[in-house]
Order: C-alpha cells, then sequence, then structure tokens
C-alpha cells in the first residue's frame, strides 16, 4: 500500500476539521434529527429528510478525513534538508512572462488549496517544477495553450 505525502500543516488543518465534524457538527446533527423526529410522522418530515442527508454528508467527511490520515506519509517540510532543488513542501517563487509573481507551495493531494497557493505535487505545475533550480525557466502545458515560468526562489518553511 502507498502512503500519499502530506504536510505537517496539511495534517494539522485536517484533524481540526475531523475534530469540528466530530465534536461540534455530529452533536448539532443528532440534536436536529431528536427535534424532527419530536414532530410526528417522519415520512413527510423534511426537517427530519435534511437532518438526516446532512448525517450523511457529516459521516463521509469523517470517513474520508480518517482514510486520508491514515493513508499519509506525514512530512514536516521544516526538517527536510536544505536543497535548491524543487521537491515536496518547496515554497517557490516563480515570475510568469508577463512580469507578474506568483508564490505556490507544493503540498499533498488532500491539502491542496489553490485559493492559498498550495497546489498539489500531481497537478502539472507542480510535476514540471519538481527537480529544477532557482533560474530555471519552466514551461507548462495548460488546457489553454503553455505557460512559462522562471522559478525566482525556492524556499522551505
Amino acid at each position: 500500500m502507498t502512503r500519499k505525502p502530506m504536510t505537517s500543516k496539511g495534517a494539522e488543518r485536517l484533524r481540526e476539521e475531523l475534530k469540528r465534524l466530530k465534536q461540534v457538527e455530529r452533536p448539532r446533527i443528532i440534536q436536529a434529527i431528536a427535534e424532527a423526529r419530536a414532530h410526528g410522522d417522519l415520512s413527510e418530515n423534511a426537517e427530519y429528510h435534511a437532518a438526516r442527508e446532512q448525517q450523511s454528508f457529516c459521516e463521509g467527511r469523517i470517513n474520508e478525513l480518517e482514510h486520508e490520515l491514515s493513508h499519509s506519509h506525514i512530512i514536516d517540510v521544516s526538517s527536510l534538508p536544505k536543497t535548491e532543488r524543487v521537491v515536496f513542501g518547496a515554497t517557490v517563487h516563480l515570475e510568469t512572462s508577463t512580469g507578474e509573481e506568483v508564490v505556490y507551495q507544493i503540498v499533498g493531494e488532500q491539502e491542496a488549496d489553490i485559493r492559498r497557493n498550495l497546489i498539489s505535487i500531481t497537478s502539472p505545475i507542480a510535476r514540471a517544477l519538481v527537480g529544477k533550480t532557482a533560474g530555471d525557466e519552466v514551461h507548462v502545458a495548460v488546457p489553454g495553450g503553455t505557460r512559462s515560468y522562471e522559478i525566482v526562489i525556492v524556499r522551505y518553511e
């Protein structure tokens, strides 16, 4: 069985979400189901069906998070040997062909969030960056064509 890489910060965020789901959301949903049951006939009770649906989504997410955490290889990026090459966990400062600067951290699939500039190790950009060093130019095939980036800085934090 292969274990998927995940940063320690990403694992902590998933643990916090799991804790919130188990300690806050699950009891709230159970209470909503109990209240809806008290209203009588369950076959035509929209509140009951909505609460059961919420329960299903909550339990599914709990199972998903537990599975991901138990099947992950958690890596503390700050303890990685400092190297000039881009590897898992690196924070990479890039300059686009238009002069715009973007910063990405390469993380595991489950913790990727483009709004926070966390890109998955399996994404086209990350695959193109891995193994490169500062000063290298990288060309990435994307649905809209090809994008060019120059690696400005590689950091590990």
